[in-house]
């Protein structure tokens, strides 16, 4: 289910970002399954290194952390990129707020 949500919150965030491109279907289930062993495997080591930053800055920096990886998976996913690192920024707060609104309305 939630490999799911995490596609469907990478077609609305390629929907309203302009600059983030997901060139067809096969591409978003490719990006959903790598998203999601990236957040699994890399993202809680970064969280950790960076853990003092992430506390100065309430939170926030994860978003920066996010935003890595999403530049990380266009260079592992064909079909995918991001024009620049302020997108990707962009990118990763939107698929934040989409992610936690999608899994709202899931019971």
């Amino acid at each position: 289910m939630q490999l799911l949500i995490s596609a469907f919150a990478f077609y609305i965030t390629a929907y309203l970002i302009p600059g983030f491109i997901i060139s067809g279907w096969m591409a978003l289930v490719v990006i959903s399954i790598v998203w999601g062993i990236l957040t699994l495997i890399i993202r809680p080591i970064l969280i950790l290194l960076t853990l003092p930053i992430n506390f100065l800055t309430l939170g926030l920096f994860t978003f920066v952390i996010n935003a890595l990886l999403l530049m990380l998976m266009t260079k592992i996913v064909p079909g995918f990129s991001i024009s620049g690192f302020g997108t990707a920024l962009l990118a990763a707060v939107v698929l934040s707020l989409v992610n936690m609104f999608l899994l709202k309305l899931i019971p």
